[in-house]
């Protein structure tokens, strides 16, 4: 028997107050309905309407924001509802989990309280604060807080962004909801970090039998929660059906283009940048909003608006019911799609109608067979190569060594700082080479060390502790003139563009300020600007305009052609593509990789996304606690991670892919990454470590006393691991982060030597 909602949307409409007082569509005829303990991921790029529509449910649109239609919780009307009766359910019957975690809790007021109030405030009669802070340690501890105690007592600065998350959610269901909206729960978060939210959203999710409306950008993280999917564009969905139909054969082009930009960690792919931007709020044509990026339209796509079409049992070619009502989306609630029986979670209500795939397209049938890059233009995938890798003599373009960096504690500065000299470390002991024409990956948790070490190299200054040699020249050593020399060989690019692009400024001057900086003249400026913008896929005519005219990509291209304006031989980036969305990132990937595919300069990139890892990079090193743990060609760490540390970050990572993620084998870790507390005797990851836990307690004095080195793990790949156990506590390593099983080692080779 079908289930009844317990949330039903029909025509939901939102309007935000324009500049010239006429009110700007942001969601448009948006409907869906939510069934008991199933989970429905809405994605699309930014500005589709996602956010605003999670908003609209709870009543907590912006000042100026306008909603219309119909938003039923269980019978009750949300539209319109005046704000005292909206309170009462908001919390009780219908909890939200912000993106921003920091943003949304009270920062002068300890974690337990605001948990606390959660539940007192829906209380009749309101209990005391003192009788609810069990319930507060208890809800903290089914979300996966190892040390509830401690985060009650905490202020949210004082936490992480995992744990700030996940005290997020335990306050979420706090009563028991009946619908949980989600809002970018885990977009910020690295691979390990996000595995323990989306495991504590799925521990609330079971244990209060809420449904879940889940919002993310991360196909990765929708292949492996949800049930279904509802893909929105220009503020409508253009598509909605079960997670595994939809993501095997997509039905709009504009669905097929998200898909195929996703990049996979289990191979290289061509990635398939959508070309164009999607349409501003109002400014959607009469026809279809995709119409000016999809290559498939016509003149009736330029007419008309499409609506969603149903595909039925009756049509199991997967062509559209041509007699299927183009109705509002979902304007009947037995049009919706179904939880399916066979899916990744257990304990899922199960229904005897078939789950239906609907979208709005006139030529779904054009898609038939074809791929992503077959649709859209796509890089072709570099062919495998070894890179140089050494100058002139041997020499890789940049070397690190025993690499280690300390912060006075705070409060203690200057003179006070040499009294505690180690204050909180950030680096132990990073070792690490690049060489000419290749690209490096730098990976790790937050906090791992990875932006300290990009600073200290860009710094070009004598290092605490170690060495650091670029382009043959040994930091420690270098004078004033030479390092102004160098200034030219090295280049970086943040993480966010914006913050590095001086607004007051136009492109054509952001771009030549490095060569004005190195004395070029002012005719070959002139030539070289528009060529720069050019190599990075802008056009010249975008010389004249101001950074806030631009996208995040756009921005992103822009500091890419001045950091190349120099011919840099080294390029440093830090995490240049984890605020961009899908289709955005994959353009600037491709980007990137046209430059190493030109034997442009070599790349030194930084990033928690090992997918893109897959794409990009040659070879990988590892970062935890301030080390390198591991480092190797890409294929190799990725095939046979060696580390537990690599396994867990390579066993986080969700495959945009429904059945593949389901089939895989994940390490969660506990508890949370160091902090810079000081180093341990022997390994600093033995805490978190599943292989130390395992081990008897002979060889666990290996792993307590014994210091750390790298060692060769396939010496002829050039893979290293630093680790006491790297074939594991019974001579396997388990399973690698795409599932595959590493090699058995003899009993006797277990222990590698320790230097």
């Amino acid at each position: 028997m079908n289930s009844p909602s317990v949330l039903e949307v029909r025509d939901l409409r939102v309007a935000f107050a324009g500049e010239s007082r006429a009110p700007l569509p942001v969601v448009r005829g948006v409907g869906f309905a939510l069934r008991r303990g199933e989970v429905l991921g809405l994605v699309g790029e930014s500005g589709a309407g996602k956010t605003a529509t999670a908003l609209a449910l709870l009543g907590l649109l912006p000042p100026g924001a306008r909603a219309s239609g119909s938003v039923r919780l269980l019978g009750t009307e949300l539209v319109g509802l005046p704000a005292r009766e909206l309170a009462r359910l908001r919390g009780r019957r219908i909890a939200m989990v912000f993106q921003d975690p920091l943003a949304s809790f009270n920062p002068a007021r300890h974690m337990g309280d605001q948990i606390g109030e959660a539940l007192r405030i829906h209380q009749q009669p309101r209990a005391e604060r003192r009788l609810t802070r069990g319930r507060v340690l208890e809800l903290l501890a089914g979300v996966g807080v190892s040390d509830p105690g401690r985060v009650a007592r905490s202020y949210p600065h004082e936490l992480s962004g995992g744990l700030r998350q996940r005290a997020m959610i335990a306050m979420a269901i706090a009563n028991d909801p009946d619908v949980i909206v989600a809002d970018e729960p885990t977009s910020a978060l690295d691979a390990t970090v996000q595995a323990q939210v989306i495991d504590a959203l799925e521990s609330a999710r079971r244990a209060t039998g809420a449904a879940l409306l889940l919002v993310s950008h991360d196909l990765g993280v929708i292949a492996r929660m949800a049930d279904r999917v509802a893909v929105m564009y220009a503020g409508r969905i253009v598509e909605t059906g079960p997670v595994d139909a939809l993501f095997a054969r997509p039905r709009m082009p504009y669905t097929l283009g998200l898909l195929g930009s996703a990049p996979r960690l289990d191979a290289v792919v061509p990635l398939t940048p959508i070309p164009g931007t999607p349409p501003t709020p109002g400014g959607a044509g009469s026809g279809c909003s995709f119409a000016p990026r999809c290559p498939l339209a016509t003149e009736a796509c330029h007419d008309a608006e499409p609506q969603l079409a149903l595909r039925t049992a009756e049509s199991p070619s997967g062509d559209f019911d041509a007699a299927a009502e183009p109705a509002p989306v979902a304007s009947d609630a037995t049009n919706l799609a179904e939880p399916s029986a066979g899916h990744a979670f257990a304990g899922r209500p199960e229904h005897d109608l078939p789950e239906p795939h609907m979208a709005a397209c006139f030529r779904p049938d054009a898609l038939a067979g074809r791929s992503a890059s077959a649709l859209f233009p796509a890089a072709a995938v570099p062919p495998p190569r070894i890179p140089p890798g050494r100058a002139p003599g041997g020499a890789p373009l940049l070397r690190v060594a025993g690499l280690a960096k300390s912060f006075p504690p705070p409060g203690r500065r200057g003179l006070f700082a040499r009294r505690t000299p180690r204050g909180r470390v950030a680096l132990e002991r990073v070792d690490l080479e690049v060489g000419r024409g290749e690209t490096v990956a730098l990976v790790g948790e937050s906090g791992s060390g990875k932006t300290t070490t990009l600073m200290e190299i860009i710094a070009l200054a004598a290092p605490a502790a170690g060495v650091i040699e670029v382009a043959g020249y040994d930091t420690a050593a270098l004078s004033r003139a030479d390092v102004r020399k160098l200034r030219g060989t090295v280049q970086i690019l943040v993480q966010d563009p914006m913050a590095s692009l001086d607004p007051r400024m136009r492109v054509a001057d952001i771009v030549a300020e490095p060569l004005r900086a190195q004395g070029a003249a002012r005719e070959h400026v002139v030539a070289r600007v528009p060529e720069l913008l050019r190599r990075v896929g802008l056009d010249a005519a975008d010389a004249e305009r101001r950074p806030h005219h631009f996208s995040g990509g756009q921005r992103q291209r822009i500091a890419l052609a001045r950091a190349l304006a120099v011919r840099p031989e080294l390029l440093l980036l830090d995490e240049p593509v984890s605020a961009l969305d899908v289709s955005v990132r994959a353009g600037i990937l491709d980007l990137l990789r046209g430059l190493r595919a030109e034997q442009g300069p070599a790349c030194l990139f930084v990033t928690h996304d090992l997918a893109v890892v897959r794409q990009i990079a040659d070879r990988v090193a590892v970062m935890y606690g301030g080390r390198t743990v591991e480092s190797g060609p890409v294929d190799a760490v990725f095939g046979a991670p060696r580390h537990p540390y690599t396994r867990a970050l390579l066993s986080a990572v969700p495959l945009p892919d429904p059945v593949a993620e389901r089939a895989r084998t994940r390490i969660v870790l506990p508890g949370e990454p160091p902090r810079g507390e000081g180093p341990l005797t022997g390994c600093g990851f033995r805490r978190r470590c599943p292989v130390y836990a395992a081990l008897g307690e002979e060889r666990r004095g290996v792993c307590e006393r014994e210091p750390l080195a790298p060692v060769g793990a396939d010496a002829p790949a050039g893979h290293t691991v630093a680790c006491h156990f790297p074939y594991g506590s019974k001579g396997t390593s388990g399973h690698g982060g795409t599932g595959s099983p590493v090699p058995p080692r003899r009993e006797a080779e277990e222990l590698p030597p320790v230097s």
